[in-house]
């Protein structure tokens, strides 16, 4: 790949390149090496300098063997320098205290201006040099987007909720460039400990504090030299210069972890191959399961912090102004509107991938796929019923009860599409309404939600009888074949018929046919419900009144059996829009007018 010659500063020969490692670790920081070594332009030289402080010297020797003419290796024990702060620091899951060792680099090694740090749970495609070359000005770090933070709800808010950092300004700290000289002269190391002494980051720990130290000082990086496999990638596969198995899913504990091929093809040119191997075949289900309940952890500890009245932000900043994102979200529904654009999602999705027949069992015919959706189902619980006790999601009220109750057969359940939790509203609404514990409430959903979405959220969407939608052909018919056995079963599908997200978006918007071609094809009816809103006296994390919930649920509308397929799709989508429009009216009691028509008036 080519980069902009601007971008590059040529003619430096040896290229620093920094990893922070505990002795458990080292087999792969050794694949991570072996991938950098394959790549190494043999006119420049590359020193390796391992931080550590409890690396063994016989692993020391062993990774000693791997140096070749132009690449070294230097082991660095930072015992002591740790020692005068290490009992402050916040470790978790998968972390250790090494993750912190990259903040001593610019004090121990005033030799250097530019270092790369990487992390070992990577593989470099490319030749770093190309990285290293990058010039850097007057910012303190060169760093690429933390994705998951651009692209979750959550950790979203938790950067700008806690640490005053807008989402797309947040780096990922997992391969960076430090400028050692500015971090000298800024006194970084002395302004971490002071931040340190100051407060405790419990999330993504020491890249939080790195982020607040070099807030508005980052030198943004190509992405393909951090590609994160817990998030949609936006490159094809040829083009990527370092892949990042960050987060939990490692592909020496995962046959199918996202591109682990590439981690393979140099694990075996390792010396530790053999214990990498056995690694993967000794890991349990049980420390599957808790790298499950680690990214949970993850998703609580953020959310905490986001409704800690005690958080960094709102201690240090300014904590009183509503969400920027939120009010652009906001901004971004009265334009869709006016040009009555309705099924435009106002906020963006990750980019999905395809998803293939072979990866999705619709019916979870397996013992394992059910076990996962009970225990999907127990969490959900759980996260709902602390949504409730913390005034995040009030429901006020359900109108029409008795029209769920007395539903005989299958049906399509269909709702307004105002908010990413809005499901947690009508699943409970299900379980308020229903008569034989037998009949279970599917939920169709996008591709991409169930193929991308990682962690707490992405284990719901993968296993609380989700019904994700493909653009593969072939899944779509095992899609088609499993919505009509659902059906004949006389279970219940949720679908959002407006194929639109309008967050706190109070009027119904125009219906797309899918929902109600699957009721009449299969003979069942539609039970329109429609969601409406108050402001309550409590407040988001981002600034804006929660809404209360009350849930209409209007009779169902059955398909009339003298009438051909289309005709019935057109008159049962009718009469929904009008059962809508009727709840709209009423209860707001006000006409239902969009702004698209004033145009035209």
């Amino acid at each position: 790949m080519k980069f902009s010659m601007n971008l590059l500063r040529t003619g430096r020969n040896e290229i620093p390149i920094f990893f922070a490692c505990d002795n458990g670790f080292v087999k792969y920081m050794m694949v991570t090496m072996r991938s950098i070594i394959a790549h190494a332009n043999k006119k420049k030289t590359y020193i390796f300098h391992v931080l550590h402080m409890d690396i063994t010297a016989e692993n020391q020797l062993l990774i000693k063997t791997m140096e070749t003419e132009n690449c070294k290796v230097v082991f660095d024990d930072v015992s002591e320098r740790m020692s005068k702060f290490s009992k402050k620091l916040s470790v978790r899951d998968y972390y250790t205290a090494t993750t912190y060792y990259r903040l001593l680099i610019a004090n121990m090694f005033p030799e250097y201006d530019k270092v790369v740090y990487i992390d070992s749970d990577t593989v470099v495609l490319k030749d770093i040099a190309e990285l290293y070359e990058y010039e850097l000005d007057n910012n303190y770090i060169g760093a690429v987007r933390d994705q998951i933070v651009m692209e979750q709800e959550v950790f979203g808010d938790y950067a700008e909720k806690v640490l005053g950092i807008s989402r797309a300004a947040y780096f990922n700290a997992g391969v960076v460039l430090i400028n050692c000289e500015l971090f000298r002269k800024k006194n970084m190391l002395k302004q971490f400990i002071d931040l340190l002494n100051t407060y405790s980051f419990v999330v993504a720990q020491d890249q939080d504090y790195l982020n607040m130290l070099c807030k508005e000082h980052v030198r943004w990086l190509d992405g393909r030299w951090n590609v994160q496999i817990s998030t949609p990638v936006a490159w094809p596969e040829d083009q990527f210069c370092i892949i990042h198995y960050n987060l939990a899913v490692k592909p020496w504990h995962y046959k199918d972890c996202r591109y682990g091929n590439h981690f393979w093809d140099y694990a075996i040119l390792s010396p530790k191959y053999k214990e990498i191997v056995e690694e993967m075949e000794n890991y349990s289900p049980t420390r599957k399961q808790q790298d499950i309940l680690s990214g949970d952890n993850l998703l609580h500890l953020a959310m905490g912090e986001i409704h800690n009245e005690h958080n960094y932000f709102n201690t240090y900043g300014d904590a009183d102004s509503p969400s920027i994102y939120r009010t652009n979200v906001l901004n971004k529904i009265r334009v869709l509107e006016k040009e009555g654009r309705f099924d435009v999602d106002c906020e963006d999705d990750p980019p999905g991938r395809e998803l293939k027949p072979w990866e999705i069992d619709y019916l979870k015919h397996s013992i394992k796929q059910r076990t996962m959706a009970r225990y999907a189902f127990r969490i959900a619980r759980w996260f709902v019923g602390a949504m409730i006790a913390k005034h995040q999601l009030i429901i006020k009220d359900y109108v029409g009860l008795e029209n769920y109750k007395n539903l005989r057969s299958g049906a399509i359940i269909t709702c307004n599409h105002f908010h990413p939790m809005d499901s947690f509203a009508m699943h409970i609404t299900y379980e308020k309404a229903k008569q034989r514990r037998k009949r279970k409430l599917f939920r169709v959903i996008k591709e991409g939600n169930y193929t991308t979405f990682p962690g707490f959220f992405g284990f719901l969407m993968r296993n609380c009888n989700t019904l994700p939608l493909s653009s593969n052909k072939e899944t779509m018919r095992k899609f088609i074949f499993a919505t009509d056995q659902i059906l004949q079963k006389g279970h219940f599908i949720l679908v959002y018929p407006e194929q639109s997200l309008w967050w706190n978006y109070r009027k119904p918007k125009p219906l797309k046919k899918g929902a109600f071609t699957i009721a009449a094809r299969n003979h069942v009816p539609v039970l329109p419900c429609f969601i409406t809103m108050e402001d309550s006296a409590y407040t988001d994390s981002e600034g804006f009144p929660v809404q209360e919930y009350t849930v209409h649920i209007a009779p169902p509308i059955y398909p009339d059996p003298n009438k051909k397929l289309g005709e019935n799709v057109e008159m049962m989508m009718h009469e929904n829009e009008l059962a809508w429009k009727n709840i709209y009216e009423k209860t707001y009691g006000i006409p239902l007018v969009y702004t698209c028509d004033e145009k035209d008036a």
